[in-house]
């Protein structure tokens, strides 16, 4: 006898399972409330965290509010305000729309809705716990609604425990109230994280509001875009080229002020940006597409991040065009003027010098049968050349000089590795010295040292034997550095305060600043500076756990402390760094993984 193997599932597991998708954490209820906020005509948003997110989300608007029926409605799967039939799919207006969002809410967390028209005299109070109502009640209001979102996945324990740390759940909700409070600067927002203000954002225009955002000092960085086709409308802001930084932190598209994601639209802005930005640096750009609805699909993923445009081919290129012409138009690329008078641009200092007759000098005792040819000698002196001539080698260190650091590749990220060799050769009889280069006998063979990478090497060991047990030692600061620093990133410095300590920092938070008062002893006083800008930009884009970042700090800090080209001025200088590198555990590779030495054996001279 058959039997039937296949049931209708119950609401509340349907449910869960739905959440499974459109809420994966804290971060997703905020920007589902959020929105629902807009929706519903708010100007004013509230959200209050605890813990972040996983004791408490709360979301308060003054928006239309919901009467009763529809304070219980909104809770059931599918329900929705925003659709009528199946056509408005592809002519959306609005933020949410599958109805998805508050039944999965209420599945997996406790839920407490407050809520009242404007008309009405009193509004609804309702409790849901695990998709079951606990209580539906009149109660006194105020216009709008307020979601509060307790104890997120309580019933759910193995989605609870995937949660990262509060600083990762936090951050991910810093990123999506971003998100949203962009493009919607004529709403006011307001953000608390236990307790603490983060973000208090008044109504404004976009460039107030990115201000607002990411602090005073990014008032200037901004360069305005605007573009009107009958394909797209495009507005909003580039950032100029000197701002740009080492990740992509200020990088946001919105179509119909929706966000979204496009790494076909990504690619062209970079593409505009070529040959503008410093090697593995990324423009900041806040750019808005306005695109006729009937022409997207938002449907395409629960987040409704990935969008698909119908003609994205000619918004690419209308994109990149635009951005080129900005940049062009307020002078932040070099454009060609082809109604100037096709001359040579003549510097002044020259133009009003008096012209003399060039000298011809010639030699009486030339003979035209003699051979002039001599040996490269890299710059080497008369005298020095002499020196290795008497010891037979200068041939073999010509010939060798620059294959045997063939594979010792410059690392763009120092400025200081831009850099030739220097005509500055000291020679004795077991060393020569010639930036950024040492090179030396032993056991045979000759070893070619790049010394500041040498130098990085000894300086990160140095440093980590130290940081292990103790904090780096600090030197305090005679004149304070002042770095301006937004909301976000004050909090990720708050969070990061005892691993800044160890690393030998101290200073005073004041506002939209942070005075540094005390800073690493290995520091150099010029590197100060970006040193610390890049601990911030660390901090804020990478997505590591504490001992990591201690990495990645103590990688920086080498690198800041790095010897310049042409520091090792002596014979004595450069035996104290091979000897301090032969302790080294790793004698091979700078921190970076970027090769220190090479060796040449007199075998291999020989077949030179």
């Amino acid at each position: 006898m058959s039997h039937s193997v296949i049931q209708l599932l119950p609401d509340h597991i349907a449910n869960q399972i739905a959440a499974g998708e459109v809420i994966q954490r804290p971060s997703s209820v905020v920007k589902e409330l959020v929105e629902n906020a807009i929706d519903a005509g708010a100007n004013s948003i509230e959200v209050h965290i605890k813990d972040a997110g996983r004791t408490l989300i709360q979301v308060s608007d003054n928006g239309s509010g919901m009467s009763e029926p529809d304070a219980m409605m909104c809770f059931e799967r599918h329900a929705t305000s925003k659709l009528k039939s199946a056509d408005e799919l592809f002519n959306l207006q609005t933020k949410g729309f599958r109805g998805e969002a508050l039944a999965s809410i209420a599945a997996i967390a406790h839920v407490d809705l407050r809520t009242k028209q404007s008309e009405d005299e009193i509004g609804t109070h309702v409790i849901i716990n695990g998709s079951k109502v606990e209580e539906v009640v009149p109660d006194v209001c105020k216009d709008g609604t307020s979601f509060q979102v307790k104890n997120l996945f309580f019933n759910v324990p193995a989605r609870r425990n995937f949660l990262k740390s509060d600083k990762v759940e936090f951050k991910h909700i810093l990123n999506e109230f971003e998100r949203i409070a962009i493009p919607h600067s004529q709403v006011e927002f307001k953000l608390v994280h236990n307790n603490e203000t983060i973000y208090s954002l008044p109504i404004s225009n976009l460039k107030q509001r990115l201000t607002n955002m990411f602090g005073k000092s990014s008032e200037n960085k901004w360069v305005p875009l605007k573009e009107e086709t009958d394909i797209v409308g495009l507005s909003g802001f580039i950032g100029k080229p000197e701002f740009a930084k080492k990740s992509r932190g200020e990088q946001y598209f919105f179509v119909n002020n929706r966000f979204f994601k496009s790494s076909h639209f990504h690619h062209a802005v970079s593409k505009a940006y070529s040959d503008l930005l410093k090697p593995d640096t990324h423009a900041s750009y806040v750019l808005f597409f306005d695109v006729d609805p009937t022409k997207l699909d938002v449907n395409v993923h629960p987040t409704k991040t990935e969008i698909k445009f119908e003609e994205d081919r000619l918004i690419y290129a209308i994109l990149h065009t635009a951005i080129k012409n900005s940049l062009g138009k307020y002078n932040v690329m070099p454009t060609l003027d082809f109604e100037a008078e096709m001359s040579f641009d003549v510097p002044a200092e020259v133009r009003k010098s008096i012209p003399r007759e060039p000298e011809i000098k010639t030699s009486d005792n030339y003979n035209p049968f003699q051979s002039t040819s001599k040996p490269a000698n890299s710059g080497v002196s008369s005298g020095q050349s002499k020196a290795i001539r008497s010891a037979g080698f200068e041939k073999e260190i010509n010939q060798s000089w620059t294959s045997s650091f063939s594979d010792l590749q410059i690392d763009e990220e120092q400025e200081d590795e831009q850099q030739s060799l220097q005509a500055d050769v000291l020679l004795d009889r077991q060393w020569m010295i010639q930036s950024p280069y040492i090179v030396t006998g032993m056991e045979k063979q000759f070893v070619y040292v790049h010394y500041r990478r040498a130098y990085e090497r000894i300086v990160y060991e140095e440093l980590m034997r130290t940081f292990i047990s103790n904090p780096i030692p600090s030197q305090g600061m005679l004149f304070p550095i002042h770095l301006d620093m937004n909301k976000k990133e004050q909090e990720l410095w708050k969070e990061n305060e005892s691993l800044l300590k160890q690393f030998g920092l101290d200073w005073n938070m004041e506002g939209e600043c942070i005075e540094i008062t005390a800073v690493p002893v290995v520091l150099p006083e010029d590197r100060m500076e970006p040193f610390l800008s890049k601990l911030v930009d660390q901090m804020e884009h990478a997505q590591i756990e504490r001992g990591e970042l201690a990495h990645h700090f103590l990688l920086s800090l080498s690198k800041a402390a790095g010897m310049k080209k042409g520091l090792v001025k002596n014979i004595e200088m450069a035996q104290d760094i091979i000897e301090r590198l032969t302790a080294c555990e790793d004698q091979n590779y700078s921190p970076a993984g970027l090769k220190i030495k090479r060796t040449l054996s007199f075998e291999q001279l020989e077949t030179l």
